[in-house]
């Protein structure tokens, strides 16, 4: 199965790009803790990027290198690398963030235990022994993570085309890290999907950890935006979160609830596939022009 699963995702191979880790740096010195000027709930909805991503990219880049003896296709392979590589650096740049934060006083311990415990105790290998259960849940959390890698990826591409971003002022090192690691999420958008079809493939598990992806994600990334709201000791009008939730997504600071729900229905349709959203020669654009990336190649 595995094979005719492979063969399949190969037919999107004219969007097929080299996948390639840019060793990035960004210095944080100066940048201001509420970046999104006068936003505090928009700045610390995507402050949650910082704390959740570098703990569930590298758990992710680890099931994918775990996946990698079953893959024979050899460019799907190359991409597997390449991503894993990705990952392993979005990880630390947003750690960079994290501890910036953690200098400047802002208390994240309880979210990070929460986070630390939902990659290892829940997303974790368990010590499976048995070969067919293993198999089975290495493939359930390549569903998980493909799921994931689908939200990043459209939510990496809305970043890109926010003009509302340059209108108001966000900083320039942070706008910088958002859209370079957007940039890179829609480069590679197709890798996770094209490793789960090749590995698994199955529509139920499919629907069914789309779900979960979703649900749990959800979950985690309204209860640390409202976590870190709510104790932001800064803000002088603090509105409930759900309210500001919406304020900040009507002023296009953030993504709207209906946009996780669009994404749903897309992901779950039968004849879905990564290539068929967006365009993106946007990623390429922005990764030749962004300072982070740029500074790479020097």
């Amino acid at each position: 199965m595995a094979h005719a699963q492979g063969a399949q995702t190969r037919e999107y191979g004219e969007e097929a790009l080299a996948i390639n880790a840019r060793p990035v740096s960004f210095d944080w010195t100066g940048v201001p803790l509420e970046y999104i000027p006068g936003e505090p709930y928009a700045t610390h909805f995507w402050n949650v990027m910082h704390l959740v991503l570098p703990e569930g990219e590298r758990a992710m880049a680890d099931v994918f290198a775990q996946a990698l003896p079953l893959i024979d296709d050899e460019r799907l392979r190359e991409e597997v690398v390449g991503f894993v590589g990705q990952e392993a650096t979005h990880a630390a740049s947003h750690e960079g963030f994290r501890n910036y934060l953690r200098a400047n006083d802002v208390e994240i311990t309880p979210v990070m235990r929460r986070i630390e415990y939902a990659v290892a105790k829940i997303f974790g290998d368990h010590g499976i022994t048995n070969k067919r259960a293993k198999r089975a849940w290495l493939s359930e959390r390549l569903g998980v993570y493909a799921a994931a890698e689908h939200f990043t990826a459209v939510v990496g591409e809305w970043l890109l085309d926010n003009a509302e971003f340059d209108r108001v002022g966000v900083d320039p090192t942070m706008l910088d890290l958002l859209r370079w690691h957007g940039a890179e999420e829609l480069e590679h958008r197709n890798v996770a999907f094209d490793a789960f079809q090749y590995v698994d493939g199955g529509y139920l598990r499919r629907a069914r950890t789309t779900l979960i992806a979703c649900t749990g994600l959800a979950a985690l990334w309204f209860s640390t935006a409202a976590y870190l709201y709510r104790n932001d000791t800064t803000v002088k009008r603090r509105r409930p979160w759900p309210i500001a939730f919406a304020k900040a997504a009507r002023a296009h600071l953030i993504p709207g609830i209906s946009f996780l729900f669009e994404q749903i229905y897309y992901y779950l349709q039968p004849g879905f596939h990564p290539s068929s959203m967006g365009d993106i020669d946007k990623a390429v654009r922005y990764l030749a022009i962004s300072p982070a990336a740029r500074a790479a190649e020097q």
